[in-house]
């Protein structure tokens, strides 16, 4: 029997090219002042903000900017932007890019109702109670926030990156085209691939409780479908299927459809969050450097037999193979996978982190006890998880 639960995803999706069209009148729907948000700029040099300005211009929408936002985004920059949307009575934001874009900007909509620093609603100590109209265009398939209510907020002043989620953040309306993508680069792409595995693997497949069959099974063809389609996108960057695959693939990883009835527990993104505190990595290739060593030290003669499901229906192996050898096996071709075909890094040594900050990382990383999940981790076990990395 599966945990009680309710789903709901308000989220409305347009999909496919020549859907920014209808973006003037769902934003109009809310108001006639729109900040746009995004990063470093690509979006400028590939011709698309010209493009979402004059849509919007011409449909008689003020359209103020703020880009430079970081790829794990700061609570200084939420704060700067909130203040662009105070200072100009926004009805609306934008955001124009991958995941930390989009994070960005959801924790700017609610800031803008809030007169403290953004930080104290990432933290709890205030609560969010109302947040501006939120719309997203997808430049980058990997994080999924442009279908769900979360975000992820850094602080490089504590070295602490934490999940910021409520309801009030979840997207209005999200336009993806798989043709923005084609210009992402080959380890972007990857990176990205990487990190729609971990929404399945990290918070969902490999989770403790009552589970559905059904959404078992959509987990497998999600993680499937970046196996298939993730290295045919790093080889032909323009294969329209490839790209939509993956960007579909990556909004249903983390739209809370596969978290139906099951208990979550993001293991290894707890732990990668610290990477990203403390050495400002790529997020997605820190889960892949984890999510084989996290797998490889959780596993034993009771997990063996789900980490042997796991490469069966997701890799192709063997079903003959004993629980334990076929979990060894699965682990062997998740790696190849990883670090052969998607080409990413398999160390932190070749990132130049050392053990330097692995005590405090493990200890913030449980929360200073105990990190629950698939197996419960001590700082201890995590620290452990961390030199395996190495």
């Amino acid at each position: 029997m599966a945990t009680n639960f309710i789903f709901q995803n308000t989220t409305k999706i347009y999909f496919g090219d020549n859907q920014l069209e209808s973006l003037p009148q769902e934003v109009k729907k809310h108001g006639t002042n729109i900040l746009i948000t995004y990063g470093g700029g690509s979006i400028k040099k590939s011709g698309l903000l010209d493009k979402v300005k004059s849509l919007l211009e011409n449909a008689g929408i003020s359209v103020f900017e703020f880009g430079g936002i970081e790829p794990n985004p700061r609570h200084t920059s939420v704060n700067a932007g909130a203040k662009i949307c105070k200072e100009n009575k926004i009805d609306a934001v934008l955001a124009i890019g991958g995941g930390s874009v989009i994070d960005c900007t959801k924790a700017i909509a609610a800031a803008t109702f809030y007169e403290g620093d953004a930080w104290d609603l990432v933290i709890h100590k205030a609560q969010i109670t109302k947040a501006l109209p939120i719309f997203t265009i997808l430049t980058l398939s990997a994080t999924g926030s442009e279908m769900d209510c979360g975000a992820v907020i850094s602080n490089l002043d504590t070295n602490d990156k934490l999940g910021l989620v409520d309801p009030h953040l979840q997207p209005t309306a999200s336009f993806l085209n798989p043709e923005i993508t084609y210009t992402v680069s080959k380890f972007q792409t990857a990176a990205g691939s990487a990190d729609i595995i971990a929404h399945v693997l990290d918070c969902y497949y490999f989770s403790r409780g009552h589970k559905l069959e059904m959404v078992d099974q959509v987990m497998e063809v999600v993680l499937k479908t970046v196996v298939k389609y993730a290295p045919v996108a790093i080889k032909d960057p323009t294969n329209y299927e490839a790209r939509a695959n993956l960007m579909w693939a990556a909004s249903w990883a983390l739209n809370d459809f596969l978290t139906v009835g099951i208990p979550q527990a993001p293991t290894c993104h707890c732990i990668e969050h610290e990477l990203s505190a403390y050495y400002d990595i790529t997020h997605g290739l820190g889960l892949a450097i984890l999510m084989p060593c996290w797998l490889e030290y959780v596993l034993d003669d009771s997990t063996a037999a789900d980490i042997k499901k796991f490469g069966v229906n997701v890799f192709g192996v063997d079903p003959k193979f004993s629980d334990m050898e076929g979990a060894k096996e699965a682990l062997n071709r998740f790696r190849n996978f990883l670090y052969n075909e998607l080409g990413l890094d398999s160390s932190l040594t070749a990132l130049k982190i050392d053990k330097t900050n692995f005590e405090i990382m493990a200890k913030k990383a449980c929360f200073g006890e105990v990190l629950h999940g698939y197996r419960d981790l001590t700082p201890k076990d995590v620290e452990n998880i961390f030199e395996m990395c190495l």
